[in-house]
């Protein structure tokens, strides 16, 4: 069977970590898969097509920027593309984030629907159902129930249209192309996502829940390789502190709850210490000062192995996420045997059991320092729990669902 899996990225960020994971699983299993991808770099293991370029990026950018058409550029490297799907003729065509600025989304599913492929579209965000945005809880909007118009947050939210407002426009578009195609399953990680496809002009779909899968061999409980120990920037030593709080993100933003963080390090005594992993480096300068000594600041890191170390020393994972579909970084983190502490948001505390850890009021700080402060006395919460919990999202079984949801589309 040939798999042709379509992406932003291959290999690199949560999403094309799960491409390539579902690439070797589907591989191992006799299978031909491909990975199209728009932007960065391929493993050369990975039989893989770029479909993007840097100048045709900038482009699509600029005509989101002024004209508000996210995934309404792109033609000419699309057009391509369509060609390399008409010399491999995949069985079956898996879709991923097509946001990004890499390609013509109506062009593609114009191809669908002509050719009568069979597609999977898992959906890792709402984008494919709004007139704009990537997530719309944190904003209080429901317009796409009915139609996107008059977007409260297009200058704001991902992706940014810093000049025109298009959503109504591109949800009529977006309605038009990504319905009436003859055979597609939509695939959603959580309970969360798949009550809102219900919702939306997608109903028209099956929808299939299949949850992040995770690699179980890197992330694990272990003895920590390095003691408690931070570096002061502003001192430029070490410092042994006893409680780790970890917090990791690809991008720190106010709806991944960076505030709350900023917050809780003042409410907290030395006894605990805050590690933030992902922030960029304008944030990092910016912070670093003022917050030396109660959190460190880290810049994003791609080595597996280095995250799982953070999580094995930490006492526990926080994740204040105010809008999410379902936090893989909840199941690396319990992986390794450290408990999770989350706000009743989207789909966060879908993986998260009374035995793994707490889940608060999504904004609500005092129970978020509460959570904290209490999670000590919480006998059954316990290292053993929270990897047996992660062990039902071992990557190997998730991903296997896939390749049963193919053959049945084939065989439909």
């Amino acid at each position: 069977m040939k798999i042709v899996q379509i992406n932003t990225v291959c290999s690199t960020g949560s999403t094309g970590k799960i491409a390539a994971d579902l690439y070797y699983i589907a591989q191992k299993a006799g299978n031909t898969p491909f990975i199209a991808y728009g932007r960065g770099t391929s493993p050369k293991e990975i039989n893989s097509f770029k479909i993007g370029n840097s100048l045709d990026f900038v482009q699509h950018v600029l005509i989101n920027f002024f004209l508000g058409k996210s995934g309404f550029g792109s033609k000419a490297v699309t057009r391509r593309f369509l060609k390399w799907l008409d010399e491999i003729k995949p069985d079956v065509l898996h879709l991923h984030n097509l946001h990004g600025f890499y390609i013509h989304v109506e062009m593609l599913f114009e191809y669908i629907k002509i050719h009568h492929i069979p597609a999977v579209w898992t959906l890792h965000d709402c984008w494919p159902l709004t007139g704009q945005c990537a997530h719309f809880d944190y904003a209080g909007c429901a317009k796409w129930q009915s139609a996107c118009q008059k977007c409260p947050i297009y200058r704001s939210s991902y992706p940014y249209s810093l000049f025109r407002d298009n959503s109504r426009q591109n949800y009529e578009l977006k309605k038009s192309a990504f319905t009436g195609v003859e055979n597609m399953t939509i695939v959603t990680p959580s309970n969360w996502l798949a009550d809102i496809v219900r919702k939306s002009f997608l109903k028209e779909y099956p929808v299939t829940i299949i949850p992040n899968g995770i690699n179980l061999d890197i992330f694990k409980p272990a003895a920590p390789q390095f003691a408690n120990t931070v570096f002061d920037i502003a001192n430029s030593t070490f410092v042994t502190v006893p409680k780790i709080i970890l917090g990791v993100a690809n991008v720190w933003t106010s709806r991944k709850g960076l505030d709350f963080f900023l917050r809780l390090s003042g409410l907290l005594d030395s006894s605990y210490h805050i590690v933030l992993i992902g922030v960029s480096q304008k944030q990092q300068k910016k912070l670093q000062k003022e917050y030396s000594g109660r959190i460190t600041l880290l810049t994003r890191t791609a080595n597996q192995h280095e995250l799982a170390e953070w999580y094995r020393r930490a006492h526990v994972y926080m994740n204040p996420t105010l809008e999410d579909n379902f936090p893989t970084t909840n199941l690396e983190a319990m992986a390794c045997g450290t408990p999770v502490i989350t706000f009743n948001t989207g789909g966060s505390p879908e993986s998260i059991t009374e035995k793994c850890g707490i889940i608060v009021e999504k904004g609500n700080m005092n129970q978020l320092k509460e959570a904290i402060l209490s999670l000590d006395k919480k006998t059954e919460i316990t290292s053993l729990a929270c990897r047996e919990r992660a062990m039902e999202f071992n990557r190997e079984i998730r991903f296997k669902e896939y390749l049963k949801l193919y053959n049945n589309s084939l065989k439909s």
